[in-house]
């Protein structure tokens, strides 16, 4: 299960995100990051993965993905930021490779 809550701030509109990022779900949070990215007025868009309980490996080519259209991260589990440092390692390998 996937839930995902909408933040609204003056300076950015936060996704908070939680339950399992696995399939089918990792197609929710790129539906939902699509939509919100849309009417910033200048705010950034960041996406809040500190409830975040399980993500597969969908789920962390998804975050890549994310990561590469500059969409900022925020997780505060010791489990949820190694993957994203993982992520980030990875997406930084390829920035090198090009």
């Amino acid at each position: 299960m996937l839930k995902i809550s909408i933040v609204e701030e003056k300076k950015q509109r936060r996704l908070v995100v939680e339950g399992g990022l696995v399939a089918p779900w990792s197609d929710e949070l790129k539906a939902a990051c699509e939509g919100a990215g849309s009417g910033l007025n200048g705010r950034e868009l960041v996406i809040d993965l500190k409830n975040l309980t399980t993500i597969s490996q969908q789920g962390e080519y998804l975050l890549l993905k994310l990561m590469q259209q500059g969409i900022r991260f925020r997780g505060c589990g010791v489990f949820t930021n190694e993957i994203l440092k993982q992520v980030a390692r990875r997406l930084r390998g390829k920035g090198a490779q090009k």
